[in-house]
């Protein structure tokens, strides 16, 4: 099988679905992982100064990624070295030259000339430069959307990339009638889970993270920005007679409101494989979204996690939850949000919700990533069914 070639977020930054999928391909294909930067404007702060210096850390070292503990397999990694923005044509030009330069050589010495995968738009000036076998768009959010992107040069780029592809897969129904839109019919495969990786025998002690906190506790994780929808928030913290509600993760420029919320405290992230132990110590799983464009489009890794804890599950109404409206509570309006959370915190998870769970059993990333790999062959184009679960 021919090596892989992937664009995407740095290796082991953050669990995101196309680590998860290339992770299962590990031991048996060989993975070329590009790190990349540019989807947000450079600005002046101490997250763009950390971004920074991590990058120059990744331009300083190695080609291996840290091993899969699975398969022992690690992709070699590459961090070219990239000027941090794709808005200018000057800049496109540079990053398109500093970009052949480090990985022509890379890929000429391949046994077999790869399959491009890239989550990002930023390498349409790429297609038809490197001696790929094909490329593959795999298509995760909708990125002119997401905020603190540069959703303009995002887009611009898109419209560009999605013609030239070979392959497009896209992670939800929105995502696919968008690709659609730009010329380029696309595969949907959706978002995989290791229910085993989320089970936490008793006995449950109180993590760290939780230590001084009123209970029960209402737990949401993932990144702290402008999608969470405030309002929702502020809802549930007026409707707690007792508790916490506890937001752990990055924060990404987030409503200032939500620190001044009662009853609302933010944790820093944790690694991956902790926060099952944080689930087993909360009471209800939350995800409190806006409905917006941005939400509507993407497909939340954390939804078919948050099922497989086997914890209550209130979440806001967008076509991903909505699928999951027999496993957990489904809420249109901060109003409803707030009175489902109470519903949950003093019934607990439904037998009915606890059974309509046992489908996630067949959502693994392994099947995932085995209907993702039959697209991935240079002579397959659209040869097995969408994977829609």
């Amino acid at each position: 099988m021919p090596p892989l070639l992937v664009f995407a977020d740095d290796w082991g930054r953050h669990p995101s679905s196309c680590q998860h999928l290339i992770r299962q391909l590990l031991g048996r294909r060989e993975v070329w992982w590009v790190n990349t930067i540019g989807t947000r404007p450079p600005r002046l702060d101490w997250g763009t100064v950390r971004r920074a210096a991590g990058k120059l850390r990744g331009w300083a070292g190695g080609r291996s990624g840290p091993p899969v503990a699975e398969t022992g397999a690690a992709p070699r990694v590459l961090s070219p070295k990239m000027w941090p923005s794709f808005k200018s044509g000057v800049a496109r030009r540079l990053n398109r030259r500093l970009l052949l330069r480090a990985l022509r050589p890379v890929v000429e010495a391949m046994p077999a000339p790869p399959v491009a995968v890239t989550t990002l738009p930023l390498v349409a000036d790429l297609v038809g430069e490197l001696p790929v076998a094909k490329w593959v768009y795999y298509c995760v959010d909708d990125f002119s959307a997401w905020p603190g992107y540069d959703g303009a040069t995002m887009l611009r780029m898109e419209r560009e990339l999605v013609p030239k592809v070979d392959t497009a897969v896209a992670v939800s129904e929105t995502l696919q009638r968008h690709l659609a839109a730009l010329g380029r019919p696309a595969e949907l495969l959706t978002h995989g889970v290791d229910v085993a990786h989320w089970v936490v025998p008793p006995p449950v002690t109180v993590p760290a993270e939780f230590a001084g906190l009123e209970p029960p506790i209402v737990l949401f994780w993932g990144v702290i920005d402008r999608r969470m929808d405030t309002a929702v928030v502020r809802e549930l913290s007026a409707s707690l007679a007792a508790g916490t509600v506890v937001l752990v993760g990055p924060k990404e420029d987030p409503d200032p409101e939500l620190a001044r919320l009662p009853r609302v405290v933010t944790r820093p992230p944790v690694p991956f494989g902790r926060l099952p132990v944080l689930a087993a110590a909360a009471s209800v799983l939350v995800m409190p979204y806006i409905d917006a464009a941005v939400t509507r489009a993407m497909q939340p890794l954390k939804l078919k996690e948050y099922l497989a804890t086997g914890k209550p599950v209130v979440v806001r109404a967008l076509p991903s939850t909505r699928q999951w409206a027999d496993a957990a509570d489904v809420a249109e309006t901060a109003t409803e949000f707030a009175a489902a959370l109470q519903a949950r915190v003093t019934e607990g998870l439904s037998d009915a919700q606890r059974t309509a769970r046992l489908r996630l059993t067949a959502e693994s990333w392994a099947e995932k990533a085995a209907v993702f790999e039959s697209w991935l062959n240079p002579d397959s184009f659209a040869s097995h069914p969408s994977f829609v679960s």
